[in-house]
């Protein structure tokens, strides 16, 4: 498997890891080789109940059963994707009422650019240095990163960027502004959160303009950060929320959510304004209506911050300069790109699943299951300070 891995599989890095995957379970992937890896990633993010939790599963069965793919989006009535924006309004604040579903976070990031293109007639969007967004070409765009955009241009056009957390940039946003896209809490460039009233700041900014504020939850979103949403931490609700990652337990999905009023751009002027095939499918909203049920019906959301203050802790070290982030979405920022290394791929022959962040080398990217346990915690902290105690 492994040669025809190299073979037939595009390969997205010179070096991937290449773990040869048998199962996963919780908060365990299992290799061919019968061993057990202690899973701090969840799929960057992505399964959030961990792996195959059994309601998800058993969601996914029993709508595989009924039926998967019968029309493209928005055409027929199917009874997972209702249920699941209906019970997904119902936990987000006005005007965040009507969702858009799509299969994935960087598609749910393009309908969100052309809404706000749409709705206010204007061109002009504002992004963040730093910031990461995902890797289709509107996303791409809007990524404050030129080294992973230089060899890919020309972009999509009036594209401006500001300095996250950076108050004296807010007077760029103008009546010229169609939107501002921010992510809440910024992935790749660290796990750095918001300081000083930021948003609230960029919020009153974009009412004072007439832009609209997207906000890209698609990592912090679904629990991982105390609240469903980490926006609810920063006293800012966005015009459009874009989500993802662990929306769905594991499985390909994403969304924009705006009010109904704005979504209605869409359907005229040009009709199928936004359009997918397989945007709303009903095994993908079963699985993330089960997921949002779990989430939103039991402790997790509360445990997220008791299992953060473990981490932080435990991870006490000399060469840890400090943890970035919230709740179960955290980055041990390191010495330097070396130890950053030796930590990750120690700790993968150790049997710990650890990855890096995109932008920031000296970072250690911690974002496990929100269904990990107290003692798993315990477990991979010990691995980490060993490695780091190996490190010479």
């Amino acid at each position: 498997m492994r040669e025809d891995f190299f073979t037939y599989q595009t390969q997205t890095t010179p070096h991937p890891l290449a773990l040869e995957i048998s199962h996963a379970k919780g908060s365990y992937i299992y290799d061919t080789a019968g061993n057990a890896h202690l899973d701090f990633v969840a799929g960057v993010s992505a399964c959030s109940l961990g792996h195959c939790h059994p309601k998800v599963v058993q969601a996914v069965q029993d709508q595989v059963e009924k039926y998967m793919h019968v029309m493209v989006y928005g055409e027929y009535i199917q009874e997972p994707a209702v249920a699941y924006a209906k019970l997904l309004a119902s936990h987000l604040p006005y005007p965040l009422e009507t969702t858009y579903l799509v299969n994935s976070g960087t598609e749910a990031i393009e309908g969100a650019l052309k809404l706000a293109r749409r709705v206010t007639g204007r061109s002009q969007i504002i992004s963040a240095n730093q910031a990461y967004h995902g890797n289709t070409m509107g996303s791409l765009s809007v990524m404050g990163y030129e080294p992973r955009k230089s060899v890919f241009r020309p972009l999509i056009p009036d594209i401006s960027f500001i300095a996250y957390n950076k108050e004296e940039d807010i007077s760029k946003i103008t009546h010229k502004t169609a939107a501002v896209i921010l992510e809440t809490i910024q992935g790749a460039a660290g796990f750095l959160q918001p300081t000083n009233g930021y948003l609230t700041k960029v919020r009153k900014r974009c009412n004072e303009t007439g832009t609209l504020l997207i906000l890209d939850e698609i990592q912090p979103g679904f629990g991982r950060t105390g609240k469903l949403f980490a926006f609810e931490n920063y006293n800012c609700v966005p015009d459009i929320l874009v989500i993802g990652k662990g929306m769905a337990g594991g499985l390909p999905v994403g969304a924009f959510v705006a009010s109904k009023e704005m979504m209605a751009t869409l359907q005229d002027q040009p009709k199928l304004g936004h359009i997918t095939t397989f945007g709303g499918n009903p095994v993908i909203a079963a699985a993330s209506l089960a997921t949002l049920k779990e989430i939103t019906e039991t402790k997790l959301i509360q445990e997220t911050l008791e299992k953060e203050a473990i981490f932080r802790e435990l991870l006490q070290h000399k060469h840890i300069k400090a943890i970035n982030g919230k709740g179960l979405m955290l980055a041990v920022m390191l010495e330097n790109e070396k130890i950053t290394n030796h930590v990750v791929l120690t700790c993968a022959k150790k049997g710990l699943i650890l990855f890096w962040l995109l932008f920031e080398p000296k970072a250690v990217r911690i974002s496990p299951p929100l269904t990990i346990s107290k003692e798993e915690i315990e477990k991979g902290c010990n691995l980490i300070l060993n490695a780091l105690n190996d490190y010479i």
